[in-house]
């Protein structure tokens, strides 16, 4: 869904597009047990797909089929899986960045669908794989961008946008880069200042799509670490694809599987993350040990159709 003042893609690029208007992602799974959250008590926003069916045109088949996923009020919740086991596609379809053919998705108990794309961009904020921008454009001019859900499409920075824009900028880690032109920043400072851009859209929920994907391990490292000042504040609902295990063992509070278009387990990293379902679910035969940074994995070798 998008309106006049939503900024558009370029090629499947993300092109000023703070996150929760146009763009892919999410997460995590529902237990029978949850209840809703209660947004009337001022808890973190609860975030929820219910019996998503998605796919695309060129399909024959869903992509994904039936998928129940919650992200707990004010948590990290990783959702892992091989390649082509739908991660994206869900996370599209959760983002309202892909029409879904069946299912609900709601924040804080009312659909996403009824909302205006502005109303929702104050509410969701959502960072895609690939982000282009003006090589020449200020960092914190790019920064800027992620205020515009909370002022008129003419208006100035008003003092709140300014404080916002610097918290975001001091929280990524980023404040030595202000005045930097974007084009002359590295793979893993161009990605620190983009998720400082959707920090700066101050909202309820937060997904991020592969956000340390091709990123050196310094940088990973940064990205992760803002993602858990973003739990520690618990303010925050985040959903974060990832495909480094060990990552999502460390920093999520919950890890959802998704295998071929379907939820295959879902609950605490060390309840989730075993050999069994490496083995299952990744192909991978591995050694998972118990460790005061979550389950640490060590692979040891693929294993093969008909083992």
């Amino acid at each position: 869904m998008t309106d006049e003042n939503t900024p558009q893609t370029d090629g499947g690029s993300q092109v000023f597009q703070p996150p929760g208007t146009d763009a892919d992602i999410p997460s995590a799974a529902i237990d029978e047990d949850d209840q809703p959250a209660d947004p009337a008590a001022g808890a973190a926003a609860e975030f929820v797909g219910e019996d998503i069916v998605a796919g695309y045109p060129t399909s024959a088949e869903p992509v994904i089929d039936g998928a129940t996923i919650r992200l707990p009020p004010g948590e990290v919740t990783a959702l892992v899986g091989p390649n082509g086991s739908g991660k994206s596609t869900l996370l599209a379809g959760l983002a309202d960045q892909l029409d879904i053919d069946a299912g609900t998705v709601l924040l804080d108990g009312e659909d996403i669908h009824a909302l205006e794309a502005t109303e929702l961009a104050r509410k969701l904020g959502l960072l895609s794989q690939e982000n282009v921008a003006p090589n020449s454009l200020a960092v914190e001019e790019l920064v800027a961008h992620g205020r515009y859900p909370h002022r008129g499409f003419f208006e100035s920075l008003s003092p709140a946008d300014r404080a916002a824009i610097d918290e975001a900028i001091e929280t990524a880690g980023v404040e030595h880069l202000r005045d930097r032109e974007v084009g002359n920043l590295s793979g893993g400072q161009a990605q620190l200042v983009w998720i400082a851009m959707v920090l700066a859209q101050d909202t309820d929920v937060l997904l991020l799509d592969e956000p340390t994907t091709f990123l050196d391990m310094h940088h990973q490292l940064e990205v992760m670490e803002i993602v858990e000042r973003l739990r520690d504040d618990g303010d925050v609902t985040v959903g974060i694809v990832l495909h480094d295990i060990e990552q999502a063992a460390r920093y999520a509070d919950h890890v959802v599987v998704l295998d071929d278009g379907g939820i295959y387990d879902r609950g605490p990293p060390e309840a989730v993350i075993t050999a069994a379902m490496l083995a299952e679910v990744f192909g991978v035969e591995a050694r998972v040990t118990a460790t005061d940074d979550g389950p640490r994995v060590t692979p040891l070798r693929a294993v093969h159709d008909g083992e």
